[in-house]
C-alpha cells in the first residue's frame, strides 16, 4: 500500500526515508475483513452529516513522536498531524508556504529568513511562533542524544556541519549554513515543526537510566488527545489493531478565498487491514473510500470502475525503488560474532557474485506477470521521471536477462559446479543462502519466489524467509539478515534526500550499516573504496548549485550503485489509486498521490 496518507506525506518536501528512516517496505499480508468492531459503516452511521473519509493502512502506527518514526505505515498519522515551513505542490514540485507565508534567500544562497503567517496556533490554542521553529532544530533534530533519520540529510559537507537557526523576532527565523548546500531550502522549510511548550521539558530532563524523557514521549500508549501538532487533523482515538480516528484541526491556519476554513473533510478514518486481499474486499463493499490498486487487482477494479462509482488514477511509475540486496556488512558484535556468516559474506561482497545474480534475475518476467505488465524495469535508485535521472543511452549500467553471462561470471570468480549442476564455492561449499521478505506484500512475496526459482536455474540455492513487516524491520535494525526483498519510498525531486541511505554514516546504509547512536558497538565495521567515491559524490552534489552540474554529479552516483550493486533494482510499478467518486477535487500525480490537496477536497455527503 502506497496510497492515501502515505502520498500526502511524500510531498511535504523530504524523502519518506528521511523522514522516517525505514521507508522502504510497504505492502501486504493476511487478515479477516470481518471483525466486529471495525466496521467503517458504523462510523458513517455515527458521523451522519459529518463529512469524512474512510481509508486503510497496513499496520498499526510505531509511535506518535514524528522524530523517532521509522515506519511508513506510522507516516499515514503524522502526515496529517504535521507540516512544516513549506510544502510541496503535488503536481509540479515546487515549493509552496505552508507555516512560513515567504522566505528571503541571500544572494550566496547561504542564508534564509522565513517569516511565519500570522497567529499560528496548534492543535490545543497555544501559539505557535518561531521559538517553536529554533526549538525543533536546536533541541530536537540535531540532537546528538535523539537517533533520528532528519539528521542526517542536515549534515553539510565534508565536515558534517549543520545549519545554525536563530530566532529574529516572534514571526522570524534564521537559517544559516557555513558553505553552499543547494537542497538548503527544502530540508528546512520541509521538516515538520514540533511544539517546544509541550516538549521542551521531555528534552531537559532525563529518566534513571540517563535517557531524555523524549525519547518515551508520544508513544502508541499515550492518549492520542495528549498528542499536539499543527497540521490538518488531530487525532481522536486509537483503536490498536482496529483503526485510528482523526478530526480536523479548528485551529488549522488555512482557510478558501471566501473565508471558510480547510480541510472541508471534517474527519478522517483509518482502519488497520493489513492484508490487501481484505482492504481490496471492504473498498468493492462500500466500507472503504480509497484503495492503492495492486497490479493483480486492476483488471477486476477496472471491470468494475462505473458501476461501483469510483476512478482508478494512473500516475505513471511510481517514485522511489524497489530491489533485492546483500548484506556486505563484515562486522561483528561487540562480543565477536560476525552479522554475516563469514563464508558467504564473501560470496556476497565478490562483485561478480552480485552481478551474477543480476544477470540471472528474469525481470521482465517479474514485470509481466507479478506486475501484469503495469510498471517498468529499475536500473537506478532514482526513478525514471526523476530530473536527476540517468538514462542508460546516457551510460546507466543495465544487466539484461542472461542466466550464460551468470554463470561465466561465477567460474571467473573462482565458483564451480558439481556434476549436479549445484554451485559450489573456491572452497567447496554449497552456494545457498536466505532471502527475506515482508509476508504481507503479495507482490513481494512473488518476486522472492522467482528470485529462488530463477538462482536455482544457475546452481544457487535459496531459502525464502517471509516474516512480518515489524520482525523484518527488527533484522534489518540488527543486521541479522543475509539477503531481502526491499523497497525505499521515493524522495521527491532531490536526490541528496536519499543521502541517510547512501552515506556511509547513514543510519539507513543497510547493505553495510555502520555504528549507529544508541546501540551497542561493533567490531570491524569497514566502508569501500565505492562507497567513500558516493559520499564524496553527495557532498559535492549539495555544495554544487548549477543544476547541469549537480545532474553530472548524481549521474555518476547512478553509476556507481549499477556497477557495483548493493541493491540489484528490479521493477518500478506504476502508481495507481481507486478512488471513490464521491471525493471531489482529486489532482492525482506519482509524486503526490491521491491526496497531496487533501484541504481542499470534499465529499459528496450520502
Amino acid at each position: 500500500m502506497m496510497g492515501f496518507l502515505s502520498q500526502l506525506f511524500q510531498v511535504s518536501g523530504l524523502s519518506r526515508r528521511s523522514r522516517a528512516a525505514v521507508l522502504g517496505l510497504v505492502w501486504i499480508g493476511m487478515l479477516a475483513i470481518g471483525l466486529g468492531g471495525c466496521n467503517p459503516s458504523q462510523f458513517r452511521t455515527q458521523a451522519a452529516q459529518v463529512p469524512q473519509l474512510v481509508t486503510a493502512t497496513q499496520s498499526d502506527p510505531s509511535t506518535f513522536n514524528y522524530p523517532l518514526n521509522t515506519s511508513l505505515y506510522t507516516n499515514a498519522v503524522l502526515g496529517l498531524l504535521y507540516t512544516g515551513l513549506l510544502t510541496t505542490n503535488g503536481i509540479t514540485g515546487d515549493l509552496e508556504p505552508a507555516l512560513a507565508e515567504s522566505w528571503e534567500i541571500s544572494p550566496d544562497s547561504q542564508r534564509i529568513v522565513f517569516t511565519l503567517r500570522e497567529g499560528l496556533q496548534w492543535s490545543d490554542g497555544e501559539p505557535l511562533t518561531a521559538e517553536d521553529v529554533v526549538f525543533t532544530f536546536q533541541d530536537v533534530y540535531l540532537n546528538e542524544d535523539i537517533p533520528t533519520g532528519t539528521r542526517d540529510i542536515l549534515r553539510i559537507g565534508d565536515t558534517g556541519s549543520f545549519p545554525s537557526v536563530r530566532q529574529i523576532d516572534d514571526r522570524r527565523v534564521e537559517f544559516t549554513t557555513p558553505e553552499p548546500f543547494a537542497p538548503f531550502l527544502r530540508y528546512s522549510g520541509g521538516i515538520p515543526i514540533l511544539p517546544a511548550h509541550i516538549l521542551r521539558e521531555t528534552i531537559e530532563t532525563r529518566d534513571p537510566n540517563g535517557n531524555l524523557r523524549f525519547l518515551t514521549t508520544w508513544g502508541t500508549d499515550a492518549d492520542p488527545q495528549s498528542v499536539v501538532g499543527n497540521g490538518l487533523y488531530r487525532m481522536e482515538s486509537y483503536t490498536p489493531g482496529q483503526r485510528v480516528v482523526m478530526v480536523r484541526n479548528p485551529y488549522y491556519w488555512r482557510e478558501d478565498e471566501q473565508g471558510n476554513p480547510q480541510p472541508y473533510i471534517e474527519r478522517i478514518i483509518l482502519q488497520i487491514i493489513s492484508s490487501a486481499d481484505s482492504q481490496l474486499i471492504s473498498f468493492r463493499s462500500g466500507d472503504l473510500d480509497e484503495i492503492s490498486v495492486e497490479p493483480e487487482q486492476f483488471q477486476l477494479l477496472k471491470l468494475s470502475e462505473n458501476q461501483g462509482n469510483y476512478t482508478i488514477y494512473n500516475g505513471g511509475p511510481q517514485s522511489g525503488s524497489r530491489f533485492i540486496g546483500f548484506n556486505l556488512n563484515k562486522a561483528s558484535t561487540e562480543a565477536g560474532r560476525p552479522f554475516v556468516d563469514p563464508i558467504k559474506s564473501r560470496w556476497f561482497n565478490t562483485l561478480e557474485f552480485r552481478q551474477a545474480v543480476a544477470h540471472a534475475l528474469n525481470r521482465e518476467r517479474m514485470r509481466d506477470t507479478i506486475y501484469q505488465g503495469l510498471g517498468e524495469l529499475q536500473n537506478s535508485p532514482l526513478d525514471s521521471q526523476n530530473p536527476f535521472y540517468l538514462p542508460p543511452e546516457r551510460g546507466l549500467p543495465v544487466y539484461e536477462y542472461d542466466p550464460d553471462r551468470a554463470r561465466q561470471l561465477l567460474e571467473s570468480a573462482g565458483f564451480e559446479y558439481d556434476a549436479l549442476g549445484r554451485l559450489q564455492d573456491w572452497d567447496g561449499n554449497p552456494v545457498r543462502f536466505t532471502l527475506l521478505v515482508r509476508s504481507e506484500d503479495v507482490a513481494r512475496v512473488r518476486v522472492a519466489t522467482q528470485t529462488r526459482q530463477d538462482l536455482e536455474a544457475i546452481g544457487i540455492r535459496v531459502d525464502v524467509q517471509t516474516l512480518s513487516f515489524n520482525s523484518v524491520i527488527q533484522k534489518l535494525q540488527a543486521r541479522d539478515w543475509e539477503c531481502y526483498v526491499g523497497g525505499f519510498g521515493g524522495g521527491g525531486l532531490e536526490p541528496h534526500s536519499g543521502y541517510n541511505i547512501w552515506s556511509s554514516q547513514g543510519s539507513l546504509h543497510q547493505f553495510n550499516q555502520g555504528p549507529v547512536p544508541g546501540e551497542p558497538p561493533i567490531v570491524g565495521w569497514e566502508v569501500t573504496d565505492w562507497e567513500r567515491e558516493i559520499d564524496r559524490l553527495f557532498t559535492e552534489g549539495v555544495q554544487e548549485l548549477d543544476e547541469e552540474r549537480r545532474k553530472e554529479i548524481y549521474g555518476r552516483f547512478q553509476q556507481i550503485v549499477q556497477e557495483q550493486l548493493p541493491f540489484i533494482h528490479l521493477v518500478n510499478p506504476l502508481s495507481l489509486n481507486a478512488v471513490r467518486d464521491r471525493v471531489e477535487g482529486i489532482q492525482f500525480t506519482a509524486l503526490g498521490g491521491a491526496f497531496w490537496n487533501l484541504y481542499e477536497l470534499r465529499v459528496e455527503q450520502e
